[in-house]
């Protein structure tokens, strides 16, 4: 019988580093007929390339964008409040900052993409065409955000630790500061516009349907008839509905089926309680597929141990099955941030609607491209910055790793 420890190691096949030259002779050169196809796709993506520049550096009229910009942000919100935008942009990048130092306690802080998107974001500042003010307010805030990821290293662990607590309370913090009351003056939600809506509709609502999902999907696999077919009765129905009918009936038809002596709930609170509702069906059914991912053994384990099943579902299923389905989670929070444009249908100004309002104006009729290529960059800078947040986090808890 052959001993094992006299069996060499054998180390693992390492692939040769090519250099520039030899990796486009491999992979692009390699054959005649692939090397004709490269050069076809450059020429296309050359010609390309050069009609989208000229069109943007000597066709387009920026102008629509530069003097909108307040409307674009912040829509009818009041002027003299803005430092209230300001205050809450300010506690968010410090939060950021501090997280993202956090998390790269163990690892390289000032990488060449953080300094390369600093550079960008301080030149883009200084030479914005905008006023003094807006621009030592921008600066002030990407020092803020600096100083966040300097210090988040050094922060103690048990501190550390309360950051992902500090996201919520901060939340609060700048509903608080948006709408007003409790010794600020008040602000009515009509008066909440543009991407300032855009983000506080996609935020609640991604923070009202997550535990509603997941609470739909633990109610789809109870042992109880009533909650297993109320779950799966609502389930299937609103994944069986467009989310264009469920708003709808959110703003047209709800206040018909309401009591006369009933209050008459805001436009904003029915746009959102519809993207809740829509949204919590989708994150059930994902949750529910990290629940049967999590292997029956782990609960049986448990309950072995004298877990009661309600701690055995919140300490060791739950966990496994979240962690599971960051990935499709996410993408659902993607489409979430995505689906509040279908709010401008109902004449809410969010940030696809206060775009249709300003192309309204007799000066801008012609003006349509510079205008959505200027809000699809904003959203795919948003929903580009919550795919990087969800595979840094993936990586934080080696998920697909055994």
């Amino acid at each position: 019988m052959t001993n094992i420890d006299s069996v060499p190691s054998i180390a693992p096949p390492v692939s040769p580093s090519l250099s520039p030259v030899e990796w486009v002779r491999k992979n692009l050169f390699s054959t005649w007929y692939n090397g004709i196809l490269t050069v076809v796709c450059l020429l296309v993506l050359f010609q390309g390339l050069k009609s989208i520049s000229l069109w943007l550096f000597t066709q387009a009229q920026w102008p629509v964008v530069t003097t909108n910009l307040r409307l674009f942000f912040v829509g009818l919100y009041p002027q003299e409040l803005y430092w209230r935008v300001w205050l809450c942009v300010g506690i968010i990048a410090a939060i950021a900052g501090l997280s993202w130092g956090f998390s790269q306690k163990n690892s390289r802080l000032w990488s060449r993409p953080i300094l390369f998107a600093l550079v960008v974001a301080i030149a883009a500042v200084v030479f914005l065409p905008i006023d003094l003010t807006p621009r030592v307010w921008l600066l002030v805030i990407i020092a803020v955000a600096a100083v966040g990821v300097g210090i988040g290293p050094q922060l103690p662990p048990n501190l550390g630790s309360w950051l992902p607590t500090a996201w919520p309370v901060s939340f609060l913090i700048i509903l608080w500061f948006i709408k007003g009351g409790l010794g600020l003056e008040e602000t009515q939600t009509n008066v909440w516009n543009g991407l300032l809506l855009t983000l506080l509709a996609a935020i609640i609502s991604i923070t009202l349907s997550f535990p509603i999902g997941v609470l739909l999907a633990l109610g789809r696999q109870s042992s109880l008839p009533v909650v297993r077919w109320f779950s799966i009765l609502y389930i299937e129905v609103i994944r069986g509905l467009p989310l264009i009918g469920i708003l709808y009936f959110a703003q047209v038809m709800l206040p018909l089926f309401l009591p006369p002596e009933f209050p008459n709930l805001d436009r904003v609170v029915r746009a959102i309680a519809g993207l809740i509702l829509f949204s919590a069906a989708y994150l059930a059914e994902n949750v529910r597929g990290g629940l049967q991912a999590v292997p029956r053994g782990q609960s049986e384990a448990a309950r072995a141990l004298g877990l009661n099943p309600a701690l055995v579902v919140l300490l060791i299923v739950l966990p496994q099955a979240l962690k599971a389905v960051i990935p499709a989670i996410v993408g659902q929070f993607i489409g979430l941030f995505k689906d509040t444009s279908l709010l401008a249908l109902f004449g809410i100004l969010e940030l696809t609607g206060m775009s249709r309002s300003i192309l309204a104006q007799p000066q801008f009729l012609a003006r349509p491209k510079e205008v959505y290529i200027f809000i699809g960059v904003i959203y795919w800078i948003f929903c580009y910055s919550m795919s990087v947040t969800s595979r840094r986090l993936e990586q934080q808890l080696n998920v697909g790793q055994r």
